[in-house]
């Protein structure tokens, strides 16, 4: 991270992030990241929240490093708008409208309603709809609109992602319970009165407050841009790497192939300049023949 721990804890602080929930909403298993209680509401350690957030964003820079996608979750109204942008900033899947049950384990099914969901929208584009009754027609639209709601986040996720990124744990439990039943590492940023038990990089905070969401999503996505920045790097050399290989197997290098261009180019002059100076040659010997020819009078009889 390009700042410092003190930097970082004034702006948790100025986030509201070391606000917990009141006391009698509190989860007994986050009593380790609590710091103290003020007023009926307990206050998050965020000294603690720092090393948390740490681990996390170094574990999806490496998970973004891999070339593997991350689903970023946040259905709750203060997280919706934030985790879209940040999730398409990152080029990465989420899904802010409602958690649909089996996205992940049932996964096939899903998939069956994306590919429902594209054939509608080509029947729309295609001119399709205009041959349809009102209501045949009505019918379908709807019928796009809530596929568009609940799947246009995950509609190009053809594996499971190699991640999740969750907001508020608690009331993403469908979610947090899919993902651990098939081994999928979770991130999240956890209140005081959920169970961190099924996640497995706590990131303890404010889950509640826009500004709280939006300082802990945003130094998500820097992590997760570097890790995926260095990915496409990677994948770069080993492209340009493997079609050097390719011209060499084909039989030289790419300044070797330049070469031979050049060389070919090269000889096709040299021939025209030949062709031309064999030319002129050749009109020079012919005006030379005809003016040497003396002129023949008329013989006197």
């Amino acid at each position: 991270m390009e700042q410092d721990t003190r930097t970082l804890i004034k702006q948790l602080l100025e986030a509201g992030v070391h606000f917990g929930h009141q006391k009698n909403k509190w989860n007994p298993k986050m009593k380790e990241y609590i710091f103290t209680e003020k007023s009926g509401i307990y206050i998050i350690d965020l000294q603690k929240t720092v090393e948390a957030l740490l681990n996390a964003c170094n574990y999806l820079y490496e998970v973004a490093r891999r070339g593997e996608s991350i689903l970023f979750v946040g259905t709750k109204k203060q997280a919706q708008d934030i985790i879209k942008e940040a999730a398409e900033k990152a080029g990465m899947f989420y899904v802010t409208n409602r958690w649909l049950g089996g996205l992940l384990t049932n996964f096939d099914t899903v998939r069956k309603s994306v590919a429902r969901y594209d054939k509608i929208e080509a029947m729309k584009e295609d001119g399709t709809f205009d041959k349809l009754s009102k209501k045949e027609a009505s019918q379908l639209n709807k019928e796009l609109l809530k596929l568009k709601k609940n799947l246009d986040g995950v509609r190009k996720m053809n594996r499971f992602p190699g991640a999740l990124f969750v907001i508020d744990p608690g009331r993403e439990n469908i979610a947090v319970k899919e993902a651990s039943k098939l081994k999928i590492p979770i991130v999240a940023l956890i209140d005081t009165n959920c169970d961190p038990s099924l996640v497995t990089y706590i990131i303890p905070g404010n889950d509640d407050a826009i500004r709280s969401i939006k300082l802990i999503t945003g130094i998500i996505l820097e992590f997760v841009l570097k890790g995926k920045n260095e990915f496409n790097a990677g994948k770069k050399v080993a492209e340009s790497k493997k079609e050097k290989e390719r011209l060499k197997a084909a039989g030289g290098a790419p300044g070797e192939a330049d070469e031979l261009v050049e060389s070919a180019e090269d000889i096709a002059a040299r021939f025209r300049r030949g062709k031309k100076e064999e030319k002129i040659e050749e009109e020079k010997t012919i005006r030379h023949r005809v003016g040497s020819k003396k002129p023949t009078g008329r013989r006197r009889e």
